[in-house]
C-alpha cells in the first residue's frame, strides 16, 4: 500500500469547489455568491487507504463532502453495494456520509474487515473517494519456546534472537533486563533492523541472565516480552583452572587466550544482496560484523557519492539512512567492516521504484454554455502508471454517451458545453506498486450578472494619487464591463483609464476633476446589472514649515516647528520621534500643536528629530538634527568624542571564528570606556551595519563568533562619556563557508484564514542563518487526534503557505523546517493550529431579562454548543435599543447599543437604561470569524425613576412684592410626574438667610406668581419635579424684588410695645404661599476671630471696643501693660459677652498696649494696640467751669439739646404707635422707600445722631439680653460718668447704644411665635 507523499510547493491541493480553475470563468470568492450557486459533490475528507483499526473500539470510516444541493451518500463494501440498514451496527452520521461501525457493544472488527469506497452524488454529478481497506490491528502472543542457556568463550560472537510475533502493524522491538532498564547498546553491541541483538565480541561483563526483548504494538497499546535468556562468559583463565583439574601433568597443553580475529559479517550473509524501496520512503541499510577488535563500519555508493543532506548513518554508523529517496539513488551501496586485522565487505544493490506520483493533477472546471474546456490528468511512476477515466463513479467507456466530450489518453476535451455536461469525472492512475485517484467537476453555469462591490461604496483618494474603483462581478457567459461617469455620462475610454479584468477601473492620477459618481455596467447575453460608487479626491497633507537643524548649548531650551496644512475633511494627528523611536517619557519634552519644545537640554537630547503628520489617507514626515554643545567655558581642557579607530586587521580564520584587531584613535581627553563591533554582511545586507558585540576601552583585540555563508566587513566605533566617535573604516571582507542551517523558523502559525484552509506562517529566517545558497522550508501538516501522516511540501523562502480543503475549525499539528543546499535544519518542534473558523450556526436560546432598577437590568442566556460554534469562542453580544419612552408615547431614531461579554459567560448587565421606556434586545454567540444569527428579540420595560431637573427656571416682571416664575419641563421625566416643588428664602448682604418655604405645584402647571414679597429683598429659589419615585435633582436660580427710591420715608414705622422696646414686619402670603416669619438665621463663620480693637483714651481711664466672630457666649479678658516694658501682661476679665470694657487707673501721658482674648479658646487672642492717655492737667491751670464764657456756651448747648430732644420724642409719638401691618395697609406700595443698598438700613429706622457725620453702624458682634434692655447691674461701670471720652451715641431714653445695639442672642424657633415683636434697630442690623 502506498504511503502519502510529500506535495511539491508548485502544485496547489484540489480543494474547493471553485478556488481551483482553470477556464476563463473566475468566480469570486463571495460567501453569498458560493451559497447561491450550484455545484456538483466534491470530497472533502476521507480516512486513509490503508485503514488500520483498534478492535476493541468502534470503527469510524471518513467520508465528508459538499455540494450543492447537498449531496447524499452510498458505500460499496469488496465491490458490491454495502446496505448499511440491514446492518444494526452500522449507522452513518446524520449530513454526512461518515460510517460508524459499533464494535463495542457485540461487534467483532474481523468481520468488517474489506475494502469500502464511497459515493457522494446530487444532480450535477457523482464524487468517489479512495479504496479504504479496513484492518483490525493485530498483537499475537508469543510462542511458547524453550531457550537454553547461551554458553560464550570470552571474544566469541553472539547473536539472541527475538523472532516476535508477526503483528499488524509489525510491533517495535527494544531489549530490556528484569528492571525495565534498557540494556547499553555501543558499537560492540547493538540491536538489529530484525530485532535480533549482536555481539561483535563477548565481554566477561555480558553475562547475565535477564536478556528480554520486549515487543510493542502501538494501535492496541499492549507490550509483550520474550522469556528471559541466559547468557554465560568464559574467560580465558577460568577455562584454564577448569581444564588443570581435570588433566594429568602430562596433559596439560594450556588453553589459549582470547585471540584477536578478522572481521565477519553477521548480516546479512554473504557478499552481495538486493533491495527494493520505493519512491519517496526511507531506505535502511544495515551491516552488522563480527570481530576482535570491534570492527568499524563504512559505506560507500559505487560509482557515486552518497546524498548530501538526506544521509543519515545509525546504530553506531552500522545502519545507512536516506530520505526522501528518488530514482537517482539507485545503484550499489558498499558496507566495509574494519579492524587491526582486516576487512570485509558486502554490497547492496538497491532499485528505487515508485508508486504513481501526480505531474498534473485534474482541476475542476467551470465553464459557461458553449464554451470549451479540458481536463488532465498527467502522472509518472516506475514502472510507468497506466490511466483511466471514470464519470460519476463509472468507467468512463460505459457511462452515459456525452456529445461535448472526447477522451483522449490523458485527457478529456470538452467542446460546446451545455448544463447537462455537468459531471465529476475521475482519473485513476495505477501500477504495482499503488494508485492515485483524483475526482474533478466540470461544473457548466448559466448565470445572469451579478455586481459583489457594494452600491453608493464611498472611495477617497488623495489628489495626484492612483485611484480603484471596484467593480467585483460574476456571470455565465463570462459578463461585459462598461464604466460611466455621472448619471447621464457617456462610456468612459481613453489613456487616462486603466480597465482591469476583474472590473476595477483605474485613474492612475486622481485629479480634484476626478470626483464624482460613477457607474459600473456588467451585461451578458442573460442580463445586465449596474451599481454606483462615489469618489472623493482630497488635498494631500504638507508639511508647509519643517523643523530645521539646531545647535543648542547645554541646560538650554529648543524648539522644532512643524507646520501642516491639510485637506479640511481630514483630521491630522501629529507624532514626534527621535532617532525614530518614541520620545522619552520626561516632562522636559513639551509637544505643542505646532512645535515640539525640549527644556532643560541634555546630551542625551542630541539626535534626529522627526515629526510625522498622519491622516486615514496619507503621511508625510520632515525631520531636523539636534546637536547639543557645552556652554561657552572658560579656557580649559575641551573634551569631545574620540576618534575613529584605524589600521582594522583580521587574523586566524576558521570556518566559525576569526581575530579582529585595531589600533584606537586620539581619546580628546575622555578615557575610552568601550568599543562597539558592527559588521556588514555584503551578501544578504550590502550597506546595513549591524551591532556584533562591544568590549572594554583597554581591549584592541576580539576573537568574533561567524555565521556560514556571510560575506562579513567589520568596523570599530570608540566610546566616551561625551559619545561615539565616526566609525572605523571597514575592515577586509571575509566569506564563510555554506552549510545547512542550524535553526527552524521561529513563531510558527497556523491560523485559518477561511472556513476549509489553514494558514501555516512563520518567521523567515534572516539572510545570514540562512547558511548557505538555495534556502528553503519544509512544511509540514497533520490533522491532531487522526491516525494519520504528515502531509509535506517543500517552498521557496516566502512565510506563508495555505492548506485548502481542510474540515472546518479542527485542530493541526503543524512543523516547518528549513533547508538549504547543504541540508535540512534539525527537527523542528511541532505547534498546534487550526483550520479556519465559520460563522457561528444557532443563536443563544432561553434569552431571560430581569430588571433591578429603573436604569439596570440583568440579562441571561444558555450557552451555544461548542460544535456550534465554528471557533474560537470570543464571547457573546448583547444588542439592545429603546423602543419608546412610555411616558412620551413618541418613537425615535433607534440606536441600538452593543455590550461584549467575553468568555463563556451566560449573563450579562445592562446598565445606563432610561427610566419608563421599553426596550427590546437579542443575544448573539461570536468566534474569531464573526458573529452568528441573533436570538428572537426580548421585549422589556423599565419602571419609573425619578425626573431630571426642570429644562429651565427663568424669574421675570420683578416687582416691589413680587416675582414671575416659569419654567419647563424636565428633558427626561422618567415616569409619570405628580407634582413641582419650589423651595426658596431670602438672603440679605452678608449672605444670611431667611427661613425655607415649599410649595407643591401641580404638574400640569408651568408658570406662578409669587406675590407680598419683601421689598428689595434677593431671594434663592430651589425646584424641581416628582414622580411617584420620588424627587428628581433641583434646579437653583436667584432673584431680587425691585427698590423704590425716596418712597420709603414714613411707610414703615415700628410698632412700638408697651415696654417692649421691638417690633415685628409681617408680609402677606399668597393663596399658594405659606405665612413665614422674616426671621434669619447667621451663618456660622469658618474660624472664630476678635478683630478691630479700638480705643478711646482719656487721663487716667480707657475704653476698649472690639469685633468678634464665633460661637455664641465667649467670655472675654482684656489684657494691657506699658508699651515697650518687660513686665507681664494685667488681665481683667470681662463680664457676661459684652465687646466693650473700660480700663481704670492708668497713669496720664503714658503708652500702653493692650490686647482681647477667649476663655476656652487657648492661644485665641486679637492682634496689639497700642494708645496713649491724655496728659495731667497743671494745678496753676485756670479752671475752665467757672469762666463765663463757658457757662453761657453750655446753657446754649444745652438749650439746643432739649429743643431737639423735643422735636425727636413728638417724631417718635407720631410714628410709633401702629404695627407695621397696620402701616403697611395704610400706606400705597410706592410709597414704601425701601432698604439701602449701600449701608443695609432703612430709610424710616434711622436715629437722629445717624445723619451725624461720626455715626457707625452697629457691631456685629454686639449681644443684648432678651427684653431688649441694658440692665445695670450687668456691668459694674457706669458709662454715664465716661460719656465724653467715649465716641458713643444715646437713645432717646439716655441709655448707650453704641455697643449694646444687636440682634437677640437667640431667634425663637419656627412655629413659635412670640408675642413680642423684634426690635426696628436689629431688624435693620440683620441686613447689614
Amino acid at each position: 500500500m502506498m504511503k502519502k507523499k510529500s506535495i511539491p510547493a508548485s502544485k496547489p491541493f484540489l480543494i474547493l469547489f471553485l478556488c481551483q480553475i482553470i477556464s476563463a470563468l473566475d468566480v469570486p470568492l463571495d460567501s453569498k455568491l458560493l451559497e447561491e450557486l450550484s455545484q456538483p459533490p466534491t470530497i472533502t475528507h476521507q480516512s486513509p487507504k490503508d485503514y488500520i483499526v483498534d478492535p476493541r473500539e468502534n470503527i469510524v470510516i471518513q467520508c465528508e463532502a459538499k455540494g450543492k444541493p447537498p449531496p447524499s451518500f452510498s458505500w460499496t463494501r469488496n465491490g458490491t453495494h454495502f446496505d448499511i440498514d440491514k446492518d444494526a451496527q452500522v449507522t452513518m452520521k446524520p449530513n454526512s456520509g461518515t460510517l460508524v461501525i459499533n464494535i463495542m457493544n457485540g461487534g467483532k472488527a474481523e468481520a468488517y474487515e474489506g475494502v469500502y469506497q464511497c459515493t457522494a452524488r446530487n444532480e450535477r454529478g457523482a464524487a468517489i473517494s479512495n479504496n479504504i481497506v479496513i484492518r483490525p490491528s493485530r498483537s499475537p502472543l508469543w510462542t511458547k519456546e524453550k531457550l537454553e542457556p547461551n554458553q560464550v568463550r570470552e571474544g566469541d560472537s553472539l547473536v539472541l534472537h527475538c523472532r516476535p510475533p508477526v503483528g499488524l502493524p509489525p510491533p517495535i522491538i527494544f531489549w530490556m533486563d528484569n528492571a525495565f532498564q534498557r540494556l547499553p547498546q555501543s558499537e560492540r553491541v547493538s540491536q538489529g533492523l530484525n530485532g535480533d541483538l549482536y555481539f561483535s565480541n563477548v565481554q566477561p561483563e555480558d553475562t547475565r541472565e535477564d536478556y528480554i526483548c520486549y515487543a510493542r504494538f502501538n494501535h492496541t497499546q499492549t507490550i509483550q516480552q520474550k522469556q528471559p535468556i541466559s547468557v554465560k562468559v568464559f574467560s580465558m583463565d577460568s577455562l584454564n583452572d577448569t581444564i588443570a583439574a581435570n588433566l594429568s601433568d602430562t596433559d596439560i597443553y594450556g588453553a589459549k587466550p582470547a585471540t584477536e580475529r578478522q572481521p565477519v559479517l553477521l548480516t546479512p550473509t554473504g557478499s552481495t544482496s538486493t533491495k527494493v524501496e520505493l519512491r519517496g520512503n526511507v531506505l535502511l541499510l544495515e551491516c552488522i560484523a563480527a570481530g576482535l577488535p570491534t570492527p568499524v563500519i563504512r559505506w560507500i555508493k559505487e560509482g557515486g557519492e552518497l546524498p548530501a543532506n538526506r544521509t543519515f548513518f545509525e546504530n553506531f554508523k552500522k545502519t545507512l539512512k536516506i530520505i526522501d529517496v528518488s530514482e537517482a539513488d539507485s545503484g550499489n551501496y558498499k558496507c566495509i567492516a574494519r579492524n587491526t586485522l582486516g576487512s570485509v565487505h558486502h554490497v547492496i544493490s538497491v532499485t528505487v521504484k515508485a508508486a504513481p506520483y501526480w505531474i498534473t493533477a485534474p482541476r475542476n472546471l467551470v465553464l459557461s454554455p458553449g464554451e470549451d474546456g479540458t481536463l488532465i490528468c498527467r502522472a509518472n511512476g516506475n514502472p510507468k502508471p497506466s490511466i483511466s477515466w471514470l464519470a460519476n463513479g463509472v468507467p468512463i467507456a460505459i457511462a452515459p454517451e456525452d456529445p461535448s466530450r472526447k477522451v483522449d489518453g490523458d485527457t478529456i476535451i470538452f467542446s460546446h458545453v451545455q448544463e447537462r455536461s455537468s459531471a465529476v469525472y475521475q482519473c485513476n492512475a495505477s501500477n504495482e506498486y499503488g494508485y492515485l485517484l483524483a475526482n474533478a467537476f466540470v461544473n457548466v453555469l448559466a448565470e445572469p450578472p451579478r455586481i459583489l462591490t457594494p452600491a453608493n461604496k464611498l472611495y477617497q483618494v488623495i489628489a495626484d494619487s492612483p485611484a480603484l474603483l471596484d467593480c467585483a462581478y460574476f456571470g455565465s457567459p463570462k459578463p461585459e464591463i462598461e464604466w460611466f461617469k455621472g448619471v447621464k455620462g457617456s462610456i468612459l475610454r481613453g489613456n487616462e483609464y486603466v480597465f482591469h479584468d476583474n472590473g476595477t477601473l483605474e485613474i492612475p492620477v486622481a485629479q480634484k476633476d476626478s470626483t464624482g459618481t460613477y457607474t459600473c455596467v456588467a451585461r451578458n447575453e442573460l442580463g445586465k446589472i449596474q451599481n454606483e460608487v462615489h469618489l472623493e479626491i482630497k488635498d494631500p497633507t504638507m508639511i508647509i514649515k519643517q523643523p530645521e537643524y539646531k545647535v543648542v548649548q547645554r541646560y538650554g531650551q529648543v524648539s522644532f516647528e512643524c507646520i501642516i496644512k491639510h485637506d479640511s475633511t481630514l483630521l491630522p494627528t501629529v507624532m514626534w520621534l527621535k532617532d525614530n523611536d518614541e520620545l522619552p517619557d520626561d516632562e522636559r519634552f513639551l509637544v505643542g500643536k505646532d512645535n515640539l519644545t525640549i527644556m532643560n537640554v541634555t546630551d542625551k537630547d542630541d539626535g534626529t528629530y522627526t515629526c510625522i503628520v498622519n491622516t486615514t489617507l496619507d503621511s508625510v514626515s520632515a525631520s531636523a538634527v539636534l546637536t547639543v554643545v557645552a556652554a561657552p567655558p572658560t579656557p580649559a581642557i575641551i573634551y569631545a568624542r574620540p576618534n575613529p579607530p584605524f589600521d582594522l586587521e583580521l587574523t586566524g580564520q576558521l570556518e566559525r571564528s576569526i581575530e579582529l584587531s585595531w589600533i584606537p584613535g586620539d581619546e580628546n581627553n575622555s578615557p575610552i570606556t568601550h568599543f562597539v563591533i558592527e559588521y556588514e554582511d555584503g551578501l544578504h545586507e550590502p550597506g546595513v551595519w549591524h551591532y556584533q558585540t562591544e568590549v572594554p576601552g583597554t581591549q584592541t583585540t576580539v576573537q568574533l563568533k561567524l555565521s556560514p555563508y556571510v560575506n562579513y566587513s567589520f568596523r570599530v566605533i570608540a566610546v566616551n562619556k561625551i559619545g561615539r566617535s565616526q566609525p572605523s573604516e571597514p575592515s577586509e571582507q571575509y566569506l564563510t563557508k555554506s552549510a545547512s542551517p542550524d535553526e527552524n523558523p521561529a513563531n510558527v502559525q497556523g491560523i485559518g484564514s477561511e472556513p476549509d484552509n489553514l494558514v501555516i506562517t512563520w518567521e523567515s529566517l534572516k539572510g545570514f542563518q540562512s547558511n548557505g545558497p538555495g534556502l528553503q522550508y519544509k512544511v509540514s501538516w497533520r490533522q491532531k487526534d487522526v491516525d494519520d501522516e504528515w502531509t509535506s511540501v517543500i517552498v521557496a523562502n516566502v512565510s506563508k503557505y495555505i492548506v485548502s480543503g481542510t474540515p472546518t475549525f479542527v485542530p493541526y499539528e503543524i512543523k516547518v523546517q528549513a533547508l538549504n543546499d547543504l541540508g535540512y535544519a534539525p527537527e523542528p518542534s511541532e505547534v498546534i493550529g487550526h483550520s479556519g473558523e465559520d460563522l457561528p450556526m444557532v443563536a443563544p436560546g432561553n434569552v431571560q431579562v430581569h430588571v433591578i432598577n429603573s436604569t439596570l437590568a440583568k440579562v441571561h442566556w444558555d450557552p451555544v454548543p461548542l460544535k456550534s460554534v465554528r471557533g474560537h469562542l470570543q464571547g457573546y453580544k448583547v444588542y439592545y435599543w429603546k423602543v419608546q419612552s412610555l411616558s412620551r408615547r413618541s418613537r425615535r431614531h433607534v440606536e441600538k447599543k452593543i455590550l461584549t461579554f467575553r468568555g463563556n459567560k451566560t449573563f450579562g448587565m445592562l446598565p445606563g437604561l432610561e427610566p419608563y421606556s421599553s426596550y427590546k434586545l437579542n443575544v448573539r454567540v461570536v468566534n474569531g470569524k464573526g458573529e452568528g444569527p441573533a436570538s428572537p428579540d426580548k421585549v422589556f420595560k423599565t419602571p419609573e425613576g425619578v425626573p431630571s431637573s426642570p429644562s429651565y427656571l427663568k424669574i421675570t416682571n420683578p416687582t416691589l412684592d413680587s416675582l414671575t416664575l416659569e419654567w419647563g419641563s424636565p428633558t427626561h421625566p422618567n415616569g409619570v410626574l405628580t407634582s413641582y416643588i419650589l423651595k426658596f428664602q431670602p438672603i440679605n448682604n452678608t449672605h444670611e438667610l431667611g427661613p425655607l418655604v415649599e410649595i407643591r405645584i401641580p404638574a400640569n402647571e408651568s408658570s406662578l406668581i409669587l406675590k407680598n414679597l419683601n421689598y428689595s429683598t434677593r431671594y434663592k429659589f430651589y425646584f424641581n419635579a416628582q414622580t411617584s419615585v420620588g424627587s428628581g435633582s433641583q434646579i437653583t436660580e436667584e432673584a431680587v424684588t425691585i427698590m423704590d427710591e425716596g418712597k420709603m420715608a414714613g411707610i414703615l414705622r415700628p410698632a412700638v410695645g408697651a415696654g417692649k422696646g421691638y417690633s415685628e414686619i409681617l408680609f402677606a402670603t399668597s393663596p399658594v404661599m405659606h405665612t413665614v416669619r422674616p426671621t434669619f438665621y447667621k451663618v456660622q463663620p469658618l474660624y472664630p476671630r476678635i478683630r478691630n480693637v479700638t480705643t478711646a483714651a482719656a487721663e487716667t481711664y480707657a475704653n476698649i471696643s472690639w469685633e468678634y466672630e464665633g460661637p455664641d457666649h465667649a467670655n472675654f479678658y482684656v489684657e494691657y501693660g506699658v508699651a515697650g516694658s518687660k513686665e507681664d501682661w494685667k488681665k481683667e476679665i470681662v463680664n457676661g459677652s459684652r465687646s466693650f470694657f473700660v480700663l481704670k487707673g492708668l497713669t496720664p501721658g503714658t503708652a500702653y498696649k493692650v490686647r482681647v482674648g477667649a476663655e476656652g479658646l487657648s492661644g485665641f487672642r486679637s492682634s496689639e494696640d497700642v494708645f496713649e492717655t491724655g496728659p495731667a492737667m497743671a494745678s496753676r491751670q485756670v479752671d475752665i467751669a467757672t469762666q463765663g464764657w463757658f457757662i453761657g456756651l453750655m446753657c446754649a448747648v444745652a438749650l439746643l439739646i432739649l429743643i431737639l430732644l423735643i422735636v425727636c420724642f413728638i417724631r417718635r409719638n407720631k410714628g410709633g404707635k401702629y404695627p407695621v401691618k397696620e402701616k403697611e395697609d395704610a400706606h400705597a406700595d410706592p410709597e414704601i422707600q425701601p432698604m439701602k443698598e449701600d449701608d443695609g438700613t432703612f430709610g424710616e429706622y434711622r436715629s437722629l445722631e445717624s445723619d451725624a457725620e461720626d455715626h457707625k453702624p452697629l457691631k456685629k458682634g454686639s449681644r443684648t439680653p432678651s427684653d431688649r434692655t441694658v440692665k445695670k447691674e450687668d456691668s459694674d461701670d457706669s458709662l454715664v460718668d465716661y460719656g465724653e471720652g467715649v465716641n458713643g451715641q444715646f437713645n432717646e431714653d439716655g441709655s448707650f447704644i453704641g455697643q449694646y445695639s444687636g440682634k437677640k442672642e437667640k431667634e425663637p424657633a419656627e412655629g413659635n411665635e412670640s408675642s413680642e415683636a423684634p426690635s426696628p434697630v436689629n431688624a435693620m442690623n440683620s441686613f447689614v
